[in-house]
């Protein structure tokens, strides 16, 4: 059972202010999200193929092959402020 100490805990070592109700709403609401993973507990799963996806969906890829690339001139169009053949960036390290 979570209790209101354990919230707390919880809330401090995320670095959340939690007002008194807030912490009594989530120990009444985590306490009801354990209830319900200990009724899931009951039921007979020993038969039960694992699965990674309720739905059984396929991703659709296309095959992946090397193609050519836009030209750099195309590409440096679109650069606020290119110099020889490069995107600019402003400096970060000293």
């Amino acid at each position: 059972m979570i209790e209101s100490k354990d919230v707390m805990k919880i809330a401090d070592l995320s670095r959340l202010t939690l007002t008194g109700e807030e912490v009594r709403l989530y120990s009444s609401q985590l306490n009801g999200i354990l209830q319900y993973v200990e009724k899931l507990k009951e039921l007979e799963t020993g038969g039960t193929e694992p699965t990674s996806h309720v739905l059984d969906l396929r991703n659709v890829t296309r095959e992946d092959r090397a193609t050519a690339s836009l030209p750099v001139e195309d590409v440096l169009r679109n650069a606020p402020d290119p110099k020889d053949g490069f995107y600019r960036v402003p400096r970060i390290l000293e």
